[in-house]
């Protein structure tokens, strides 16, 4: 019997340790997840306000809108990491006042190589929610696994910092759709 009692316990405790080792393997997934949303997120961010930087500095804009907008990707390229969101939101904020109206985007379109920066814009303001979207789910579900106690109690997350969604405002303006690409 004591053998028995003994087999037991020590299936118990193999059954709890791959337990343990599953759930941190599995936090160490979404760690590096994570990690590969926030690159694809910066590499969108960083392409919005290229273009947008591209778009202020092309002189087809009024000179008013032109400052605008190159100050505010300028601003969204050179923000510090504590500012970064602030900075992309009014880099959105910016866009949205610039092309409001059709008559902008018209502008742009009607200039030499202009057809191809407004699918370069259009493409660069559609995938920064999305983006931001992938890496946000990321983060919530580390922060699911790691809410639970096991894992806190055993620090399974190790030294990884605890993860943090972005947000920003990432409003495309109207006029820069899908179907704006096209016509």
């Amino acid at each position: 019997m004591a053998v028995t009692t003994f087999i037991w316990i020590a299936a118990a405790i193999v059954l709890i340790g791959i337990y343990l080792s599953w759930t941190a393997g599995r936090l160490d997934r979404l760690h590096a997840r994570i990690d590969a949303a926030r690159a694809a997120l910066d590499a969108q961010l960083l392409r919005r306000a290229s273009v947008a930087q591209e778009v202020g500095t092309s002189g087809i804009l009024d000179p008013a809108a032109s400052i605008v907008l190159y100050q505010a990707a300028h601003e969204a390229r050179q923000a510090a990491e504590d500012h970064r969101e602030v900075a992309e939101s009014e880099l959105s904020q910016a866009l949205r006042a610039i092309f409001a109206e059709e008559a902008q985007l018209e502008a742009v379109r009607e200039a030499p190589g202009g057809e191809r920066t407004v699918t370069e814009l259009t493409a660069a303001v559609r995938r920064v929610p999305m983006a931001r979207r992938f890496h946000n789910d990321a983060v919530r579900a580390a922060r699911a696994v790691r809410r639970h106690r096991v894992v806190h109690y055993l620090r399974l997350a190790g030294h990884a910092p605890f993860p943090l969604a972005f947000e920003m405002d990432d409003e495309p303006p109207v006029v820069l759709d899908d179907r704006s690409a096209g016509n």
